[in-house]
């Protein structure tokens, strides 16, 4: 900071000033009174002057002697002395020096006293007069005795007045006329002289009013300019500003006291000249003249003063102004410098020049962003610099401090813009090399897929070999414009950007291509091969290679091919041997060749999958970083508050939820490990397997996704929101972005069944088949927390039922045996819509609200009516009369529901899940009660039971199902039937079950009436690797199955197929209900649903006793023979 107090021309101002002050303080001074010892002013003894026993009339002598008349004052003896000093006093102070100076002529008029008074008088006078006397004049007594007597008293007394002047007794007004002109005594005195005291008395108070008021003046503007010049200039632009605005508080209040002191002085020379002004004629005496030109001198020292004044306060003022101009370039100074180095900062971090075309527009646009925000910084640096320039050339007292700031603005502006061009430049760059292995790189797979899309068929003619080498030729011909030459060149040529990454990135483009044109020049050289061929005189047909060339992995069209050899003419069987021989093996050739096409094709397939893959996450976590700065960090900037509605503030979270997290997740980690992966697409399915639990952020995402659009729906037309996309220059508003993340979840089991379908005979298959499995199981799983986070009116916990497994909506009929009667038959007619969650360990049932709103808003919610445990809960598959029903009972069917689905693939797919939770728990308790009973009988064998049944076989069907499902090595690739074999009638189950059918619609017919059979007799009849009997009837497929002869048919997991016949080697001939086609599948790959019989089956799993649940199974029949169910009901361990 600089701190001068004052400059050299406000020194010299301000001297001149103190000059000019002290000159009219001794002025008014000198104007007011002359004495040295006690000064006195009319105002002090005013009411001593009006007595008028002396006056001052303004009349002078021949040599300019002032008068001083002592007119007839008969109590002039009682006049205290104090009061006769005073008077007498002030009246010799008032003449100038030099008029005083050469003697004052006493006047006493004593024309009507006596002679003792007179002489009273004169030797008073005598004694008290304090200034020099020129001469006396007395008018003696006009009475005859008095004045003789004072003729004589005089002139025997003369050495009594002890005057140093001459004494003159005069008797007349006449003799006094001979001393004095009469145009300098008063009328009094006969002469003609214009004189009133009390207007002699007024001037003299306000000219020495007006004198003492000139001095006061003189001394504050003098304290004033002192005040002024020793004033230390703060260090701050608050205080310079107010010492300003103090300082010309004060200069005004000065400059009202001049104004005053100037309108007194020049009404007071005004009265002065008034008889002047009324009478041109009139002549000034000579006081009267004194006083004009006294009140003229102070006014024009006034005037003087007043413009020395002017001058410095100018100059203290522009020292003043100069200060704030200098404090303020001062504090933005270090504003704008910090700004510029914050922005410098960030402009240092743009270190990455990309690592696609993409990458780099994105950081070119996010620097064209970030130099249209640095623009205001910029531009108050530049006009900051300007300002600085201009005091410069102003004359600033502080240049030495200025221009140094300026220079240094100038630096850093030149800086920063040299810094971000040379930034523009280099990712310039960037883009053309990107460009240009972008380039290459596409060149590469249309080459690729050129030679991929070549039919090898067509090329076995001449026309056919000759035309796909025109397409190589023209193809290679494009290449000058799109390969790389020379790798060198172009690491010479993009030096100033390349990197490791850029350089291994470059070197693999060119290995690529090199690849590609190693292929192309092999594909040349075969087919110039071909057709460089003669062409044959006769060859109607070629031979089938088939027949000469033999496989141990022959399929069954190969085969076929031997019957047309036998029919071959006599020209075939003429051909030279060699000949034969030599084309079947080109045929050979041709034929391995077309096989290894089909994996560059593949291959290629995978390359596009993998690379749209990449490109697109790469896309993805532009566009969250896009939001996350131009939306989210935005909200916390000082600078866009006022824009933002206060219904807003603080609710980030809720708007974005948790986006940051999610895009951290996909920039730092799995971007970069699906990079690795950009070689070998295949193995992708191992990278989503890894980071599959990270994938549950976005159930978090999903689930504050209602929140989210209500708040923006709220919100959406704020002006922050508006300012930002305007910032961002997106054509989409923010809420189509906060749907980005719910639409990339989705779009990965999309890529990566495109990848699975071109990698089925890859390393990978497997592992891109559990990715898939696992990511569409995420869907599920956030799909299904939508709608659990919607429940309401649920006390407990839901977390602690354990995981959401199904949630749909169905019509429930409720059948319970206690209740009214007619509250049954109610229920039995009039379903109940009803939204079904089921967990692991319960089932709730709850009631689906009206959906409001638009968008998320219009989410449904759902009302929590009852629930049940999976412990004691039962199911009975079918329900005769619809094949959308089935039941789900409790506790020994004191509470029967019947739950009728949407369709039926929507039922199998909720009771083979609810198959499942009670195998499972089935499953545990058994191990758990052979654990105990080992730990019983002490490892000891059990002995055989006739009441033991084949639910074992059957729980090691189920539990080998199980392994199937994920076990890709088994030599079927299906699941085996765990529908159990039907018993013929007269065997049966160990324990009864009443299904539905048979305690309430078959008159009483029950297993319980058919003979117990031993379990090894069951066993013997119907292992677990006995073949499935045909048994007609509506199947469920549970294992996909492609097509692979031309009577197969392709099937889904869950698609529901009739039954139509058996065919061979375990394949059944079925038809597809939902598609109409038909075809063989695998007898493995089906599952009972209903069989022509209309059997229904039923699984429970309960707790009773001592005992856990057990898998069972019983039929029973109806009288006609035709109806009959299979349920798995409580057993007692």
């Amino acid at each position: 900071m600089t701190d001068l107090r004052i400059s050299v021309a406000e020194m010299k101002s301000y001297y001149f000033f103190s000059e000019w002050c002290s000159w009219l303080d001794s002025l008014a001074q000198e104007e007011i009174m002359h004495q040295d010892i006690i000064p006195l002013s009319a105002a002090d003894i005013e009411d001593q002057l009006k007595k008028q026993f002396a006056y001052l009339s303004g009349g002078r002598g021949e040599d300019g002697c002032p008068v001083i008349t002592f007119p007839d004052y008969p109590t002039f003896s009682e006049i205290p002395e104090r009061e006769f000093q005073n008077v007498l006093t002030y009246l010799t102070s008032i003449p100038s020096l030099q008029d005083a100076g050469i003697g004052f002529i006493l006047v006493i008029d004593r024309r009507q006293d006596k002679w003792t008074s007179v002489k009273a008088s004169i030797l008073r006078i005598a004694a008290s007069f304090p200034g020099n006397l020129q001469l006396v004049l007395v008018l003696r007594p006009t009475g005859f005795i008095h004045r003789t007597l004072s003729d004589l008293a005089f002139k025997f007394n003369r050495d009594e007045f002890k005057m140093k002047v001459p004494i003159i007794m005069l008797g007349s007004l006449t003799e006094l006329h001979g001393y004095i002109d009469k145009t300098q005594l008063t009328e009094e005195l006969g002469g003609t002289l214009d004189y009133c005291h009390n207007r002699w008395l007024s001037h003299r108070t306000a000219i020495e009013s007006f004198a003492l008021m000139v001095k006061q003046t003189a001394q504050m503007l003098q304290s004033f300019g002192t005040e002024l010049a020793e004033t230390e200039l703060p260090n701050d632009v608050q205080s310079t500003s107010s010492l300003l605005a103090a300082h010309t508080e004060k200069k005004d209040k000065m400059k009202e006291d001049l104004r005053l002191a100037l309108k007194h002085g020049h009404d007071i020379l005004e009265s002065i000249r008034k008889p002047i002004t009324e009478n041109p004629d009139y002549k000034l005496n000579q006081d009267q003249l004194d006083n004009q030109t006294t009140v003229e001198r102070l006014l024009d020292q006034l005037d003087e003063t007043e413009i020395a004044f002017d001058e410095f306060w100018t100059k203290h003022h522009q020292k003043l102004e100069q200060c704030v101009q200098l404090r303020n370039f001062e504090q933005v100074f270090g504003e704008v410098k910090a700004a510029l180095i914050i922005v410098s900062e960030r402009l240092s971090a743009f270190t990455d020049v990309g690592n696609s075309c993409a990458h780099v527009e994105h950081i070119l646009k996010a620097l064209a962003n970030f130099e249209e925000k640095s623009h205001e910084s910029l531009e108050k640096a530049n006009v900051l610099a300007s300002e600085g320039d201009q005091l410069v050339q102003s004359n600033h007292y502080a240049v030495d401090s200025i221009l140094p700031k300026c220079n240094e603005l100038h630096h850093l502006c030149d800086a920063f813009t040299t810094e971000i061009k040379n930034k523009k430049d280099h990712l310039t760059k960037s883009l053309e090399l990107h460009s240009l292995l972008e380039k290459s790189m596409r060149w590469c797979d249309e080459g690729i897929y050129l030679l991929a899309s070549q039919p090898v068929d067509k090329c076995q003619t001449q026309d056919g070999a000759e035309s796909a080498l025109q397409e190589i030729e023209k193809f290679l011909d494009t290449g000058a414009d799109n390969k790389i030459n020379e790798p060198n060149k172009v690491y010479k040529l993009y030096e100033p950007i390349l990197n490791q990454d850029l350089m291994e990135h470059v070197q693999k483009v060119f290995q690529k291509q090199e690849s590609m044109e190693e292929m192309f020049q092999k594909r040349q050289a075969s087919l110039k091969k071909l057709a460089a061929k003669q062409t044959r005189p006769v060859q109607p047909v070629a031979p089938r290679p088939e027949v000469l060339v033999k496989s141990p992995c022959v399929s069954p069209g190969l085969h076929r091919g031997s019957d047309y050899v036998s029919s071959l003419d006599g020209n075939l069987r003429r051909m030279n041997y060699r000949r034969v021989k030599s084309e079947m093996g080109e045929f050979h050739q041709n034929r391995v060749g077309s096989v290894m096409d089909d994996e560059e094709n593949l291959a290629v397939l995978r390359s596009h999958v993998i690379n749209e893959l990449i490109e697109t996450e790469r896309a993805y976590v532009e566009e969250l970083l896009c939001v996350l700065e131009g939306y989210a960090t935005e909200m916390d900037n000082p600078l866009m508050m006022n824009l933002i509605s206060p219904g807003l503030l603080n609710k980030k979270d809720v708007l974005f939820g948790n986006m940051e997290e999610i895009y951290h997740f996909h920039n730092r980690i799995f971007l970069r490990e699906l990079e690795n992966y950009i070689e070998y697409p295949e193995l992708v399915g191992r990278c989503f397997l890894e980071r599959m639990e990270d994938f549950q952020m976005y159930e978090k995402y999903c689930q504050n996704k209602p929140r989210s659009e209500s708040l923006w729906r709220q919100f959406s037309d704020s002006a922050f929101f508006q300012e930002c996309q305007r910032k961002l220059e997106h054509k989409l508003s923010l809420d189509s972005y906060l749907l980005k993340p719910v639409q990339r979840i989705t779009k990965y089991q999309l890529l990566l069944k495109e990848m699975l379908k071109y990698s089925k005979n890859c390393e990978g298959a497997e592992d891109l088949q559990e990715a898939l499995t696992s990511i569409l199981g995420i869907l599920k799983a956030v799909n299904d927390s939508m709608h659990q986070i919607a429940i309401t009116g649920y006390d407990g916990n839901l977390n602690e039922l354990g995981k959401l497994l199904m949630q749909g909506s169905f019509s429930v009929w409720t059948d319970h045996k206690k209740g009214h009667s007619k509250v049954k038959d109610l229920a039995r007619f009039k379903p109940m819509q009803r939204h079904l969650f089921l967990h692991e360990k319960a089932v709730l049932f709850c009631k689906k609200r009206e959906e409001n709103g638009e968008g998320y808003e219009k989410a449904p919610s759902y009302s929590y009516k009852h629930s049940l445990n999976m412990t004691a809960v039962g199911i009975t598959e079918n329900v005769k009369g619809d094949s959308k029903k089935f039941e789900i009972w409790y506790n020994a069917r004191e509470e029967v529901y019947i739950i009728q689905a949407p369709t039926p693939e929507i039922k199998a797919t909720w009771v083979n899940e609810i198959r499942k939770v009670l195998t499972s728990q089935l499953q545990a308790c058994r191990e758990a009660s052979q654990h105990k009973t080992l730990e019983q009988t002490h490892s000891l064998p059990l002995p055989a039971s006739t009441c033991t049944s084949p639910s074992r076989n059957q729980g090691r069907n189920l539990k080998k199902l199980e392994e199937r499902k994920t076990d890709p090595t088994s030599p079927e690739g299906c699941l085996t039937s765990v529908t159990p074999k039907y018993p013929e009638r007269g065997k049966g189950w160990s324990r009864t079950s009443h299904s539905l059918d048979a305690s309430e619609e078959n008159d009483g017919w029950s297993s319980a009436e058919d003979p117990l059979n031993s379990s090894d007799a069951e066993e013997e009849e119907g292992g677990v690797g006995e073949e499935i009997k045909l048994t007609p009837g509506k199947y469920t497929v549970v294992t996909d199955y492609d097509k692979r002869g031309s009577e197969d048919l392709a099937v889904k997991s869950g698609d529901l197929v009739q039954l139509i016949r058996e065919g061979e080697d375990r394949l059944w001939y079925v038809k597809n209900l939902s598609t109409g086609k038909e075809g063989l599948v695998p007898a493995n790959n089906l599952l009972m649903l209903i069989g022509n019989s209309k059997s229904a089956q039923s699984l429970s799993s309960s707790e009773s006793g001592t005992g856990c649940s057990t898998l069972s199974s019983s039929s029973s029949y109806s009288e006609s023979g035709n109806a009959g169910s299979t349920s798995f009901s409580d057993m007692k361990g």
